[in-house]
């Protein structure tokens, strides 16, 4: 491991190489080839499943697994946190869940219906280890960067993990459509090997760089493991003494549950819903869509920040929600595959865009403080428990009807009161 100072070039660059190390995962096995995978299991007529005591349909049973995780995410996201701050050697703890999610990517290979709990449990761990990841490298940006650096060196790790989780799908995609119809499913597993290879790989030169962790090493106590629990409540406390943040943390709750969710199940609707002439066409389509989803995010995010400087964030955030309700309300139409590619690239222009302003209005709605960790500990802590609660509600609904359109379209009443909720925040 090299030593280098705070704020060299090259220890910021090794930082936000993580980021085209782990995307692979977010774009390959949670929206992309994974779902497809997953659901090809399953005959014509099969889509139920006996797991758990109980018949639960194929979509629905991942549901419920996604919001276990997330579930367990939330909950351990804040002991994690208080790790990070005081732990010396928190590169150990960041190694650990990028291997855990690796291997678990790599596991899935050998995702079977006939050995389906240990299957679900390498989805479940895949999950686990990459947001646990997560929370100690973004720990370490105020480690490696200096303030007026933070912005773009952030800002560089997105643009890179971007490149490299769709330069790994578009692989992923020609190897899948070259291949005959008989050993997709083959290409499939082995593009969740290269996942957990790309991830081990690419990440030893941010680990090579990156320094052990806090010069003021402590042991782990019982203070330290809560102290992130301990800041959660202070966060909670200090709302009550502004109505601003409050209200629009509130609003922000209630529709990233649709937001997180729509994003999640996309996939599992299209494969699902949509009149493909093929197996082979289906699985092309539906990754094809998700390229697509990307790369109109971009442009998304770009019109909505412009937006918000003409109009105001609160009311081009009202504006966005009122075209999640359109959207939702129109996927319960959409059958055949033109549709869900009109669907796809509208979704990624307002998928983009909402999520980048709602964490930037969060930002300009905090108070003075030197704090700002602990309040955006708080913001994901909510997002992820909104996934939970958006993931069982899609999940109930599916498993019901027996339909997911009906789940889409019930989104839509997260996003009305998400707008009902944005009215009652100050604009200035």
């Amino acid at each position: 491991m090299n030593s280098l100072q705070k704020g060299d070039k090259k220890l910021l660059n090794a930082w936000a190489f993580y980021d085209w190390a782990n995307s692979v995962y977010s774009l390959v096995i949670a929206s992309a080839v994974f779902p497809i995978f997953y659901l090809a299991l399953f005959s014509k007529d099969q889509t139920y499943i006996h797991v758990f005591g109980t018949e639960i349909k194929n979509s629905a049973l991942i549901s419920f697994v996604t919001a276990a995780a997330f579930l367990k995410v939330a909950f351990i996201s804040p002991l994690l946190s208080g790790i990070a701050d005081y732990v010396g050697n928190k590169k150990f703890f960041m190694k650990f869940f990028c291997y855990l999610g690796a291997f678990s990517c790599i596991g899935l290979y050998w995702f079977s219906l006939e050995h389906i709990y240990i299957s679900l449990l390498f989805y479940f761990l895949g999950l686990i280890g990459f947001w646990g990841s997560l929370v100690f490298y973004n720990s370490y940006l105020p480690d490696i960067a200096f303030e007026e650096q933070q912005d773009a060196i952030s800002a560089k790790g997105y643009s890179l993990g971007y490149f490299g989780s769709v330069l790994l799908l578009a692989v992923s995609l020609f190897l899948i459509m070259s291949a005959p119809d008989a050993e997709k499913i083959m290409q499939m597993q082995y593009s969740f090997v290269m996942v957990g290879i790309w991830w081990i790989v690419f990440s030893q030169y941010t680990y090579y760089y990156l320094p052990k962790g806090n010069e003021n090493s402590q042991r782990i106590t019982n203070k330290i493991l809560f102290n992130g629990f301990k800041e959660l409540k202070k966060v909670w406390i200090a709302l009550e003494d502004n109505f601003a943040l409050k209200k629009y943390l509130i609003s922000f709750f209630v529709y990233s549950m649709a937001v997180q969710t729509v994003m999640l199940v996309a996939t599992y609707f299209g494969e699902q819903e949509i009149q493909w002439e093929s197996k082979s066409a289906a699985t092309t389509g539906l990754i094809s869509c998700i390229l697509l989803i990307q790369i109109v995010a971009i442009f998304g995010a770009l019109l909505t920040s412009k937006a918000s400087k003409k109009y105001g964030n609160i009311t081009t955030l009202i504006f966005l929600n009122c075209f999640w309700i359109v959207l939702c309300a129109a996927a319960y139409f959409i059958k055949l595959p033109l549709h869900f590619y009109i669907m796809a690239a509208l979704v990624g222009l307002v998928m983009g865009g909402i999520q980048s302003l709602s964490r930037s209005t969060y930002s300009k709605l905090l108070p003075e403080t030197k704090d700002t960790a602990s309040f955006f500990s708080f913001y994901d802590v909510a997002e992820k428990i909104g996934i939970v609660i958006g993931m069982l509600v899609y999940g109930a609904i599916d498993q019901i009807t027996g339909s997911p359109r009906f789940a889409i379209v019930f989104l839509a009443v997260f996003f009305i009161v998400g707008v009902l909720l944005l009215r009652k925040v100050p604009k200035k």
